[in-house]
């Protein structure tokens, strides 16, 4: 597939078993996953590096576990509790911040990376991964949203081979296999409506975080549930397919599917359509990825659709929910919107999980935040990271004034 973002998987040599795995974003909901993953199938793999950001407890009983040679925290204080807190004999190399997540990303030795990290944190080590030619299996969407461009040129430049973890990025991964992309006529992602699916305007102005982050179907982290209430989940998830299967946003179409059982479809030009099909659990692409181009078995029921009955899909509502047509309008008006569009929205459920704003005013503030920009140059990672910093200065400089204005 000439437009895929990497080598297209199916035409390159994978590394062979035992795979060499680092896991960015180890004590994360994708993390975690990937880490029972591994524990199920413990002869395909040797964990060879860890990183988290604060919670260094479940990391240091992570790497009680695993034993990698290398793990890498957020900040110094970390990094002397995680020291502290680690078992007698074991004296792993213990690196600190973004530079150190770069560097575990880079490792020699590793074979796979696992990129998954939450938010704009995770783009420079999935940069790094791919500069480094690495098997990287990504779980951080962010990190095409802000530097799309620069990721493919790293790939094509390395020999990197990206798979996508997403459940939604990985069914159309698996649904284009034995095609060469010139037939296809669309990418339609599903989502799921989050907890507010059918709620009108006037609700969600008084919902709170407590409620969001009420998921129907999935277990993940409190920034990305809050995504998937929003459905700028789903918008960042847009942006992502474009970059990884080099098409236009109007080629990617999203379609509300409450039961999340039907996890994507591709529509070839005949007009018909592959879907992928699974339970709601990450373990399933999460283990796809890892074992590429294998399947392995895994401690999950099986799909039973009897059971299930009824599989129903509407359309998104674009006025109660704003921020997929603004992921949209962020992708098309250029390559440096996006990155203020993630800021923006990164900062603002910050703030809302605070308590700080309500559930509307994080579209407002994206909003705001987009068309006070005027665009400029995202061509490199210097650029990507100044423009990202400013833009989450002027949305928290926004919301706080406005908050204290009442």
């Amino acid at each position: 597939m000439k437009s895929y973002i990497s080598v297209w998987p199916c035409e390159a040599k994978s590394p062979g078993f035992p795979r060499s795995v680092v896991v960015l974003g180890s004590t994360g909901s994708i993390g975690t996953s990937a880490l029972r993953v591994v524990e199920q199938h413990p002869d395909l793999f040797r964990v060879i590096g860890l990183a988290a950001g604060r919670n260094v407890e479940l990391l240091a009983g992570q790497a009680a576990r695993f034993r990698p040679r290398r793990l890498a925290v957020l900040d110094a204080d970390g990094a002397r509790k995680l020291k502290s807190s680690l078992p007698p004999g074991y004296a792993p190399e213990i690196l600190v911040g973004p530079q150190g997540y770069a560097t575990l990303a880079a490792l020699p030795e590793a074979t796979l990376v696992l990129s998954s990290i939450v938010g704009a944190a995770g783009f420079l080590p999935t940069l790094a991964a791919a500069r480094a030619g690495k098997l990287v299996a990504l779980a951080n969407k962010e990190s095409l949203v802000l530097g799309g461009g620069l990721i493919r040129r790293a790939c094509r430049a390395s020999g990197t081979v990206l798979l996508p973890v997403d459940s939604e990025h990985s069914a159309l991964f698996q649904c284009l296999l034995g095609h060469g992309g010139a037939d296809v006529r669309k990418l339609i992602l599903t989502a799921s409506g989050g907890p507010f699916r059918g709620r009108p305007r006037e609700f969600l102005a008084r919902v709170d975080a407590k409620q969001a982050l009420n998921h129907p179907n999935w277990s993940m982290g409190a920034k990305i549930t809050i995504d998937s209430a929003t459905l700028m989940n789903k918008g960042l998830e847009v942006i992502e397919a474009c970059h990884l299967y080099g098409l236009p946003v109007e080629s990617v179409d999203v379609v509300v599917h409450p039961q999340s059982i039907v996890h994507s479809l591709v529509e070839y030009e005949d007009g018909s359509q592959l879907a992928h099909l699974g339970v709601p659990d990450m373990q399933i692409p999460i283990a796809y990825c890892l074992c590429f181009p294998r399947r392995v078995p895994l401690s999950l029921p099986a799909l039973d659709l009897a059971e299930i009955g009824a599989l129903t899909f509407e359309r998104p509502d674009f006025d109660a929910f704003p921020c997929l047509a603004l992921a949209k309008q962020a992708f098309q008006a250029g390559p440096s919107h996006p990155v203020v569009l993630n800021a923006a929205n990164e900062v603002a459920v910050e703030l809302f999980l605070a308590g700080r704003i309500g559930f509307l005013d994080i579209p407002a503030a994206i909003e705001r935040a987009l068309a006070a920009h005027a665009g400029t140059p995202a061509d490199t990672a210097e650029d990507i990271l100044a423009l990202d910093a400013e833009a989450r200065r002027r949305t928290l400089e926004d919301l706080t004034h406005r908050s204290a204005a009442g």
